[in-house]
């Protein structure tokens, strides 16, 4: 799978001088003309792709297809290739370690335009996640604005907002 990018959080330093925990997720793009399935959370406002991390029983695409289930009701979920690896490294406080390096497998797919029950999280039902169909040009416009005007903003939505504008770039 082809690399995308490595984002590094400005507090990390070199990282020979960390305990590192590899995360693995899987994020699913899903487009339907110009439109993207997306994740909307309230909490952030912003938007995401869907996906999360892959549990340690499950290969890549398994924990795709669960997560994809799980976050937007998606069914039919089919014609899954590839898209490409982003990398992130960032403060972490918890197993051990002090880097987190979370590594995000991306692959495009089809599913029903028509969206089934979602599964979420207590966290994500807190956050007030839900999935959505929007324009991929107005939910980088958003996540721009978020990024410009928000203290709640992180390295999350910089990851999305690159990943959309080469969605948008690539595959429009």
């Amino acid at each position: 799978m082809r690399h995308l990018h490595i984002a590094t959080h400005p507090e990390v330093g070199p990282l020979s001088q960390h305990h590192i925990l590899q995360r693995k997720a899987a994020r699913a793009i899903v487009l339907d003309g110009e439109e993207i399935l997306m994740l909307y959370t309230e909490r952030y406002h912003d938007y995401t792709l869907p996906g999360g991390g892959v549990d340690e029983h499950e290969d890549i695409l398994q924990g795709l297809v669960r997560e994809l289930r799980e976050e937007t009701g998606a069914q039919n979920i089919h014609n899954i290739k590839a898209f490409g690896l982003y990398d992130e490294f960032r403060p972490w406080y918890k197993d051990d370690a002090d880097i987190l390096h979370m590594v995000s497998y991306c692959f495009t797919c089809k599913v029903d335009r028509e969206l089934g029950e979602t599964n979420y999280e207590t966290y994500e039902i807190n956050n007030g996640m839900k999935p959505v169909w929007i324009n991929i040009r107005d939910a980088i416009a958003h996540n721009e604005q978020t990024m410009a005007n928000s203290d709640k903003k992180g390295m999350s939505i910089e990851r999305e907002t690159f990943l959309l504008r080469l969605i948008a770039k690539e595959l429009l």
